[in-house]
């Protein structure tokens, strides 16, 4: 039975005392704008506190969506973020938010987390697309990442990405939504992409095994640019439940051909540049092979740009317009690089 709430309106300011570990004398609850927290209720629980303690806090709860619950119990996403606070998130050089209290119930996957509020600093918008700086940030902090999880084994609890029920998503997730953003975007898709439609299902589970050979690391598994807080140079990373062990090239490929806007990613090499920083604490690895990990990892990905675009809520306009940018973002850098002669 789960002791702990699951929606705001169960949430007691004695109850929130306690975990807190200070009086909390009443509190109220703000929810998001649309679009934020696609798979939990994310909320700002503003406090009434003593000066010395947090003022506002950020409460995730489990999604009251009846779909969006099928799709985070398939793939434990609830208990990957839990996991992650609990177990791996002081291990890691990647900063996140402090985590102030976190519990899951395995039998049904309720999960509550309230996590320090970030809002004082500037998020990444997607939409918007960053610059050449900012994007240099953020693989600056992957390389970190991934370098101090080199071959994960310290992590033996945490799953692969190559597992049976992320292979089978994607390749539902790229047969229903690839006749759907052919439909609604057709201008978006180049003539060496029209391959995927036949060739894509059948080569999803040979590319994710590829992609998941040795050298793995720990992957954030969602590094875009709604998922990052910039505070000057650093960055911090937020929404910790696609977690898993994956090459370096899947955080890596994901955020250049998706997040990073097409004028951004042809002013430098950026493969190069995490690649620069990857090696330069310590990790011995070579450049081609990146770069093939990095086009294979990429091409895969696309299921997920052809997911989000092709099931956004279309009456949303930031859904709309993110929906655009992230298939056309990842159709103009797969293109660049030949990655659809891989399923040639």
């Amino acid at each position: 039975m789960t002791n702990f709430p699951i929606t705001p309106d169960t949430v007691t300011a004695t109850w929130l005392s306690d975990v807190l570990g200070f009086t909390v004398k009443g509190f109220k609850v703000i929810r998001f704008a649309e679009g934020t927290g696609i798979l939990s209720m994310v909320t700002r629980v503003q406090l009434v506190t003593a000066p010395n303690n947090p003022q506002s806090i950020i409460a995730k709860f489990p999604s009251p969506d009846i779909s969006t619950r099928a799709i985070t119990d398939t793939y434990g996403m609830y208990a990957r973020e839990v996991m992650f606070y609990q177990s791996i998130a002081d291990k890691v050089e990647l900063r996140t938010p402090r985590c102030l209290y976190t519990a899951l119930d395995p039998e049904n996957n309720n999960f509550i987390m309230l996590l320090e509020d970030l809002g004082h600093l500037a998020v990444g918008d997607h939409v918007s697309g960053c610059t050449l700086t900012e994007a240099k940030y953020v693989l600056s902090a992957l390389a970190r990442l991934h370098a101090g999880t080199w071959q994960a084994s310290e992590f033996p609890d945490l799953i692969s990405h190559n597992n049976p029920n992320q292979v089978a998503g994607q390749v539902n997730a790229f047969q229903v939504g690839w006749p759907k953003v052919n439909k609604l975007y057709p201008e978006l898709i180049p003539e060496s992409a029209q391959i995927a439609g036949e060739k894509m299902p059948g080569a999803v589970a040979r590319l994710v095994e590829e992609m998941c050979q040795e050298p793995i690391c720990i992957s954030h598994g969602d590094a875009r640019l709604d998922n990052i807080f910039f505070d000057g140079d650093e960055c911090v990373f937020v929404d910790m439940q696609s977690v898993a062990t994956s090459a370096p090239e899947h955080d890596v490929s994901y955020f250049i051909t998706q997040s990073v806007p097409s004028a951004v990613r042809q002013e430098e090499d950026l493969v190069a540049f995490y690649h620069s920083e990857l090696t330069s604490l310590g990790i011995d690895y070579d450049l081609a092979r990146c770069r093939t990990r990095y086009r294979v990892s990429a091409l895969y990905l696309m299921c997920f740009a052809v997911s989000i675009a092709g099931e956004l809520d279309l009456q949303n306009e930031r859904g709309e317009a993110l929906g655009r940018v992230v298939l056309g973002n990842a159709m103009r850098a797969l293109d660049d690089i030949d990655a659809f002669d891989l399923l040639r």
